[in-house]
């Protein structure tokens, strides 16, 4: 990896960000609350979860955290072996297990959904030389929408760009980044994150009231 991303990918991912015009800050495992503090997150429209040997040391509460926010608004990008990260299956509900191999074989993706945000001025299909396999079945509930389907020479296929609503939040999920491969210095996948951070980012809408309350129109019971 140090290879390929000599500054770590959270800086090859947070670099483009920022040319594009983004206030961007990092935070890594060993931080102090793995630098997603109570103040960080209050004030994060959209965070990045890259994740993959040690999912098991994030610590639980601030997995909650995260979704707690989620649930609030913030948006919440999900890259490559982020599937397997508490997180993501909090968010889920499910194993997000699935079959892999690593080889360097080729990877094209597919847009399936053209009209979407997410795939804004991307051509019909994305390849990228070298990348981890990743093939059906994808333990996941069904997305609430499908903008990328992989295809490997192998043979399998995969659901590689995913949406979900959570809450008043808004989470995509996007396969490719093995730490190997300079997947992230792609131009066009560098593209797709931006047009993520656009999409996933808190949009206005309505404070919804819960719990007991006083009804709108008189009531003339018996």
């Amino acid at each position: 990896m140090q290879a390929v991303y000599p500054q770590g990918i959270h800086m090859a991912l947070a670099h483009p960000l920022q040319k594009a015009g983004y206030a961007v800050r990092t935070a890594t495992l060993d931080e102090p609350s793995h630098g997603l503090s109570k103040e960080i997150l209050d004030n994060t429209d959209v965070l990045f979860w890259w994740g993959h040997m040690a999912h098991g040391e994030v610590q639980d509460a601030l997995v909650e955290a995260v979704v707690q926010r989620v649930w609030q608004g913030m948006g919440l990008i999900v890259l490559h072996s982020g599937h397997f990260s508490k997180v993501f299956k909090r968010l889920m509900g499910t194993s997000c297990d699935l079959k892999w191999r690593e080889v360097g074989e080729h990877e094209r993706l597919w847009v399936v959904h053209p009209a979407h945000p997410i795939a804004a001025g991307l051509p019909e299909f994305l390849e990228l030389e070298h990348e981890e396999m990743y093939g059906e079945h994808f333990d996941i509930p069904t997305p609430d929408e499908l903008v990328f389907v992989s295809w490997f020479p192998g043979g399998e296929v995969f659901r590689s760009g995913c949406t979900f609503y959570r809450g008043k939040g808004r989470v995509f999920y996007f396969r490719p980044g093995h730490e190997t491969y300079p997947t992230y210095h792609n131009p066009q996948v560098q593209q797709v994150l931006r047009n993520a951070v656009e999409w996933a980012k808190p949009h206005d809408g309505p404070k919804f009231v819960r719990g007991n309350v006083q009804p709108l129109e008189p009531l003339n019971l018996p």
